[in-house]
C-alpha cells in the first residue's frame, strides 16, 4: 500500500512539473527600453497600454485583441478620427495614463503585462510592480538608461540612436504580444522610402535647406533630440529649433527670430492652424505671408518619438510638400493605400469578419478566408442571413431570416460606412466567390 501511495505521488508531482513547465505557466526575462529586468510569462493574452505610441504600434501589429485597457488620453494624444483605425478604443477601459495610474481599475482588468512610457514616474511603476504586475516600458530610443528614463534625453548620433530604438522597441511589442513576424514586416517597411528621397534631395547643400518649425499647441515645439527634427532632416529641411533641445515651450521672439519658410502643424492640432493665420503677432513671418502653413496627414506624424506609418509615409510627404517638382511623379494617396491596404484593412478587418461569420449569425457566406482568395466559394447568394448584417456605428448586428434585399454582397455598405479605403471588389476575391461585386 505504502509503494502505491509512493508512486502515485510521484506520478502527482511529475504531472505537476511538467503543467508548470508549459508555457501557460511559464515566465521569461525580458529588459525593456529603460533597462529594467521584467518578468513576464510566455503566453500573453491581456495587456493595458498606458502609452500612445505603443498603442498605435498595437493596432498595426493588429492586437488589439489582447489590449484590455488603454491610456484616457488617447484621443487626445492619437486624434478623435483614429478611431476609424482601431473601433473597439472607446469601449475598452481606461485605468491610467502617461504619467498616473488607477490600481483598482487597473487590477480589476487582471493583465499578463502593462505598458508605460520611459518617463513614467518612478512610483508610479512601483505601484504596479508592487500589484504583482509586469511593467514593460518603452522609449523607441536607444540611449543608456539614465537618459532613456527621462522625457528629453540627450542623444549623441541621432539617426543612429532613433533608428535602432525604434527597431528595438518594435521587436519588444511584438515579441510580448506574439507578433514577431509582422513586427519585422513593419521594421523592413519605414526604410522603403528612404532611399528614393535621400537620392532625390543629394544635391542640397545645407545652406538651402528650407527652414521649417513645427507648431504645436501654447508654442510648444520639437528641438534636437527628437524625431522630428530627424524627421525633418531626411525630407530636406532644417528645423529652426534645433538650438533647443527635447520638446519644450518658446517664445514667440523665438519663432519671429527664427522666421521659418514654412510651418507645419499635426493632424490632431488643426486649432493651431486657425490660430496661426489670424493671430496678429504671426503675421510677418515669411511661412504666413506666403501661405505656407500646412496640416499634416495624419500618417505623418511629426512626434517626438518615431511612429511606423512617419517613418514609411511621412517623410516622402513633407519632402514631396518641400521640393514638389522633385517628387511629381510621386502619388502620396496610393503611397498611403500601399501602406494601409495591408496592415489594417486585411488584418483589422479579417478578426471582424470570423467573429461576423461565427458569433453574429453563423452563416459562412463572406468568411474571411474566401475573400482573402483562400478557402471555399462563398455560398453568397444563398444566403438569407449576412444580408441582414449592418455597421451601425460601434458593432455588427444581425437579424436572421432577413431575406437579402439584393444578390450583390451586403458587406460593400459596411466598408463604405467605415469611412476607409475603398469597398472590396471581385478583383480582391477569388474568382468562384459570387458575394463581392
Amino acid at each position: 500500500m505504502l509503494a502505491r501511495l509512493a508512486s502515485a505521488s510521484k506520478t502527482a508531482l511529475a504531472i505537476a512539473g511538467l503543467l508548470l513547465a508549459t508555457p501557460a505557466w511559464a515566465d521569461r526575462t525580458i529588459t525593456d527600453q529603460i533597462g529594467r529586468e521584467v518578468h513576464v510569462p510566455d503566453q500573453v493574452n491581456r495587456v493595458v497600454i498606458l502609452q500612445h505610441q505603443t498603442l498605435n504600434i498595437a493596432v498595426q501589429l493588429d492586437a488589439m485583441d489582447k489590449v484590455v485597457g488603454v491610456l484616457d488620453e488617447w484621443k487626445k494624444q492619437l486624434g478623435a478620427k483614429y478611431v476609424r483605425l482601431a473601433p473597439t478604443l472607446p469601449e475598452l477601459a481606461m485605468p491610467g495614463g502617461l504619467t498616473r495610474v488607477n490600481i483598482e481599475e487597473l487590477l480589476t482588468l487582471k493583465p499578463d503585462v502593462v505598458f508605460v512610457t520611459n518617463y513614467a514616474p518612478t512610483d508610479m511603476v512601483k505601484q504596479i510592480e508592487d500589484a504583482g504586475l509586469a511593467v514593460v516600458a518603452i522609449s523607441l530610443l536607444d540611449v543608456p538608461p539614465e537618459e532613456a528614463v527621462k522625457m528629453n534625453p540627450a542623444v549623441k548620433d541621432e539617426p543612429a540612436a532613433i533608428d535602432a530604438g525604434f527597431a528595438a522597441g518594435v521587436r519588444l511589442i511584438a515579441d510580448i504580444l506574439d507578433r514577431k513576424d509582422r513586427g519585422e514586416a513593419m521594421i523592413a517597411v519605414t526604410k522603403k522610402s528612404r532611399t528614393l528621397v535621400a537620392e532625390r534631395l543629394a544635391d542640397i547643400p545645407e545652406d538651402k535647406r528650407v527652414p521649417v518649425y513645427m507648431a504645436n499647441p501654447d508654442l510648444s515645439t520639437y528641438g534636437r533630440g527628437k524625431y522630428t527634427g530627424l524627421m525633418m532632416e531626411r525630407a530636406g529641411a532644417r528645423n529652426v529649433a534645433n538650438e533647443i533641445a527635447g520638446f519644450k515651450q518658446v517664445t514667440m521672439e523665438d519663432v519671429l527670430k527664427w522666421n521659418p519658410a514654412v510651418i507645419f502643424v499635426q493632424e490632431r492640432y488643426p486649432a493651431v492652424v486657425d490660430e496661426i493665420r489670424t493671430t496678429a503677432s504671426w503675421q510677418t513671418i515669411d511661412a504666413v505671408r506666403n501661405g505656407r502653413i500646412s496640416l499634416m496627414p495624419e500618417y505623418a506624424k511629426a512626434w517626438g518619438y518615431p511612429m511606423p506609418e512617419a517613418m514609411a509615409l511621412g517623410e516622402l510627404w513633407m519632402a514631396k510638400e518641400l521640393y514638389p517638382e522633385r517628387f511629381a511623379d510621386i502619388d502620396m494617396q496610393k503611397e498611403a493605400d500601399s501602406y494601409w491596404r495591408p496592415s489594417v484593412r486585411r488584418r483589422l478587418w479579417s478578426r471582424r469578419w470570423r467573429r461576423m461569420s461565427s458569433s453574429r449569425c453563423g452563416c459562412r457566406a463572406f468568411f474571411w478566408p474566401c475573400w482573402r482568395g483562400q478557402g471555399s466559394p462563398c455560398p453568397g447568394r444563398r444566403c438569407r442571413v449576412c444580408s441582414a448584417i449592418r455597421w451601425s456605428g460601434r458593432r455588427w448586428s444581425a437579424s436572421p431570416r432577413v431575406r437579402p434585399s439584393a444578390a450583390r454582397s451586403p458587406s460593400c455598405s459596411a466598408f463604405r460606412a467605415m469611412g476607409f479605403l475603398r469597398p472590396p471588389s471581385r478583383s480582391d476575391c477569388r474568382p468562384s466567390c459570387s458575394s463581392m461585386p
